[in-house]
């Protein structure tokens, strides 16, 4: 596994970042035990970086994964808080359910505008201070849109940007591949440090993953990339990949041949909140139920945090 300088951080990440998503209860669900094998199977094989975020609840499977681990596991996790006060509560509640004194890296969740970006002012506020303090070490952003990579490159408080970006452009809202891979180079210039997530675009490049993992290691700038995995089959393909290996081919078909989709359950009442909060806009209510545009969607499982009769997941 390679490592790469994240910024200007001093944070040395592996080139694969363990995508805490999947396993948690927006995606699988896995059983605590389950999914904390999963992660700890990728720190064995090399993987030193995990992101994950408040909403995506998976905080205790880190935990879990990382008891009595030997090595240094380095952490980013996100929060929507747009307040200091709320910030705060988040920050602590991280270090508090992981287990540590600290969090690596603290990022400002789906920025969606350089407006958006002014308006967790107080937020990014409170990162800074607790930078200071050494209650994180680096601060920054995470986005799909190119508008927030270029505005965020220019604010000092933030060291860190997490950008979508595929070889195909899927979910990127603003722009083209090309136009986001600029605006990462420009953040990266600007001494930022870049990890990247949505490689496959969240599971439509499946079909050519050792292309489209390939082309994203190529791109200058992209210290990491996350990858959601939530099976020891997936952290053996992507660690194998990562390392410049080719993979047994009856693993990369095992691993390819499952399908992931957004389950809508048949209880759904079509309030909507799920549409409101879709990221990419690919959700709609459509005869008194939710229904999702396949070419937008990018199952990232966001929906279903927001909706209230439990009913939508990614399988």
């Amino acid at each position: 596994m390679d490592y790469h300088a994240l910024g200007q951080t001093g944070l040395n990440v592996s080139r694969l970042c363990f995508g805490g998503l999947t396993i948690g209860p927006l995606q699988s669900n896995l059983p605590l035990a389950e999914g904390a094998t999963v992660i700890r199977s990728a720190v064995d094989r090399g993987v030193n970086f995990i992101d994950t975020a408040e909403l995506y609840g998976t905080y205790t499977y880190i935990r879990e994964a990382l008891r009595g681990c030997k090595h240094s596991v380095i952490i980013a996790s996100k929060s929507y808080a747009y307040t200091y006060e709320g910030m705060r509560d988040s920050v602590e509640a991280a270090c508090r359910e992981v287990g540590r004194d600290y969090i690596d890296i603290f990022l400002m969740h789906e920025q969606s505008s350089r407006m958006t970006l002014k308006g967790h002012a107080e937020a990014l506020a409170y990162l800074a201070d607790a930078k200071q303090q050494g209650i994180i070490r680096a601060t920054g952003v995470s986005t799909h849109t190119i508008d927030v990579v270029r505005a965020a490159a220019l604010v000092a408080d933030v060291d860190v940007i997490h950008p979508l970006i595929n070889m195909k452009g899927i979910g990127i809202t603003d722009g083209t591949a090309g136009e986001m891979l600029a605006a990462i180079q420009f953040a990266a210039d600007c001494g930022k440090g870049i990890y990247a997530m949505k490689a496959l675009g969240g599971g439509h490049l499946n079909a050519i993953a050792s292309e489209a993992l390939g082309w994203i290691l190529d791109q200058p700038g992209i210290a990491s990339v996350a990858v959601g995995m939530k099976t020891i089959d997936e952290v053996n393909l992507n660690t194998t990949l990562f390392s410049g290996m080719v993979p047994d081919s009856e693993l990369f078909d095992r691993v390819i041949a499952v399908p992931r989709q957004l389950l809508v359950e048949d209880w759904c009442v079509g309030c909507g909140q799920c549409a409101r909060h879709c990221p990419m806009g690919a959700i709609s209510i459509f005869d008194g139920k939710a229904a999702a545009d396949y070419s937008k969607c990018v199952l990232c499982g966001y929906c279903g945090a927001y909706c209230p009769e439990f009913c939508l997941k990614i399988i």
